[in-house]
């Protein structure tokens, strides 16, 4: 009995071994295990410099009832600028420098990180969104010249930061900014310079091309202003629109808010569009509170524009407005 078990264990134990030795051949019917899937390395940021830059001719004839004086006919070069627009990865910058009779002054420096497709950060000197005028340059706008009542309130280009985060039917910004004219004087010249907030919320259920609607509300508050008088620096507000013309500049109507503690505005907007026919409307509305009877000033205006041949009007995310038709 001994003997038979131990040639059987002897038996198994050259099997095994034979089975080590002999190596494994593939055949058609051997199954591969797919391989690791590696990742394609992600290529490296390049930076992108583009060029930029515009020139705006005019002229006009006047022939004016009142203040011949002032309406006089002429042509002019309002606005040349050249500047240079950067990018690399989620950063981009913007620098463009503007000329107009016989003064360079600066117009959009900023930096810009983008977190991902939907919210960006901005800092420098450039327009803040309040309200449909703010979020387009003045070449891509559907008048001539912007709206006298927008054109009261508006703040221009004021130095500080902005977040916007836009996603589906939603869009908002913050911003805080100096007043503008802490890019053109030191805070010695100026004195204590003034500062503010403002907001822009937008609801835009229907962003496809052809088919556009949004509803919105601007809000800001700033302290008083700079003035080279010093008995209303920093103390005053001084509201103020032109003629709709850059060849003559002529003031149209002009406040001046002394006595002021600070200033506080909202302006609720609404934007429609069907195919190739446009609607924008825009409400504003200010008041001063001081130790002084309050003011109050409001302004309002529509515009309804076409596309007489060509694509229907189409939706920009980032401005929240009809983009620039295609040629």
């Amino acid at each position: 009995m001994k003997k038979i078990h131990f040639m059987a264990l002897s038996l198994m134990a050259v099997g095994y071994t034979y089975a080590q030795e002999v190596p494994t051949t593939v055949t058609e019917t051997t199954e591969l295990l797919p391989a690791p899937a590696q990742e394609a390395p992600k290529p490296e940021p390049k930076i992108e410099v583009k060029p930029a830059g515009r020139i705006l001719i005019d002229a006009g004839y006047f022939n004016a009832n009142e203040q011949k004086d002032k309406f006089v006919s002429g042509v002019a070069i309002p606005d040349a600028r050249a500047g240079l627009g950067v990018r690399y990865g989620n950063w981009k910058a913007k620098v463009d420098i503007g000329y107009a009779y016989g003064k360079l002054s600066p117009k959009d420096i900023f930096i810009e990180y983008g977190f991902s497709k939907h919210t960006l950060l901005r800092g420098g000197y450039f327009v803040h969104q309040f309200g449909m005028q703010s979020a387009t340059s003045s070449s891509f706008k559907i008048s001539m010249e912007e709206p006298q009542s927008n054109e009261a309130f508006f703040n221009s280009r004021l130095m500080g930061l902005m977040l916007l985060h836009q996603k589906d039917d939603f869009m908002g910004t913050l911003s805080l900014f100096a007043e503008g004219e802490s890019m053109k004087q030191s805070s010695d010249a100026t004195g204590d310079q003034g500062m503010g907030m403002m907001s822009r919320l937008l609801y835009r259920p229907q962003r496809e091309e052809g088919k556009i609607f949004h509803v919105g509300l601007s809000g800001a508050f700033e302290t008083p202003r700079y003035n080279k008088e010093a008995a209303l620096n920093h103390s005053s507000y001084v509201l103020k629109t032109p003629f709709p013309t850059r060849i003559a500049k002529v003031t149209a109507q002009q406040a001046t808010i002394d006595n002021a503690t600070f200033l506080y505005k909202f302006s609720p907007e609404l934007l429609f569009a069907r195919g190739r026919l446009g609607l924008e409307a825009h409400y504003v509305n200010v008041n001063r509170k001081s130790g002084f009877e309050n003011f109050k000033a409001s302004g309002a205006y529509g515009m309804f524009r076409a596309i007489v041949k060509g694509n229907p009007y189409e939706y920009n995310e980032i401005d929240g407005g009809i983009a620039t038709p295609r040629p």
